[in-house]
Formats: C-alpha cells, structure tokens, sequence
C-alpha cells in the first residue's frame, strides 16, 4: 500500500514562506496526480495545487503566483513550495496521490500570523 510522509510545515509570520515536502513510497511515475490539499477549521478540505504525471499543473485561484508545485521523480517526491503567506492560508496541509485510487498523507500544520 501507498504511504504519504509529509513534512515542511510550521509557523511563519504573513509574508514568509515555507516548503512543503510529500515522500511516497512508491514510484510516483506510476500514480496519476499527486495533489496537495488543505483543511482550515470548520471548513472543507480544498485542492490547492496538483501536478500530473506528464507534469501539467493547476492552482487554486487563491494561491497562484504565490504557491509552486513540483515533482522530483528519482526521490519519489513532491513539494509545495509556498511564498508570500497569509493567514488565510493556515491551515492542515495533506498530500494525496492518486490513480483509481486516492491515498492520503497523515497532514502537516502550517500556521500563518499577522
């Protein structure tokens, strides 16, 4: 079975960035789309970012040009690089991989303060 380890997140202060790290225990070639999602309390889980395996990408509109996500093939990882942080971004950040099947990360706190 897959496994998802997230790591990277914490608190930054608005304005910082933090990077985001998703290491998978499988050949990520193989999976469809790794995804990073985020959950703020009270509110439903979000796609924020996604990349595919021919290596298109998509963002929510609320983090372009300020949210990169990228693959790195031979260490079965994917990173989110976040700049520019908001508060508004606060939030539990999980990766997920998925084919006909979606597996999830355990998720990583990231917190941002005005």
């Amino acid at each position: 079975q897959v496994q998802l380890v997230e790591s990277g997140g914490g608190l930054v202060q608005a304005g910082g960035s933090l990077r985001l790290s998703c290491a998978a225990s499988t050949n990520i070639n193989r999976v469809n789309a790794m995804s990073w999602y985020r959950q703020a309390p009270g509110k439903q889980r979000e796609l924020v970012a996604r990349i595919t395996s021919d290596g298109s990408t998509n963002y929510a509109d609320s983090v372009k040009d300020r949210f990169t996500i990228s693959r790195d093939n031979a260490k079965n990882t994917v990173n989110l690089q976040m700049n520019s942080l908001k508060p508004e971004d606060t939030a539990v950040y999980y990766c997920a991989a998925t084919s006909i099947w979606t597996v999830w990360g355990q998720g990583t706190q990231v917190t941002v303060s005005s």
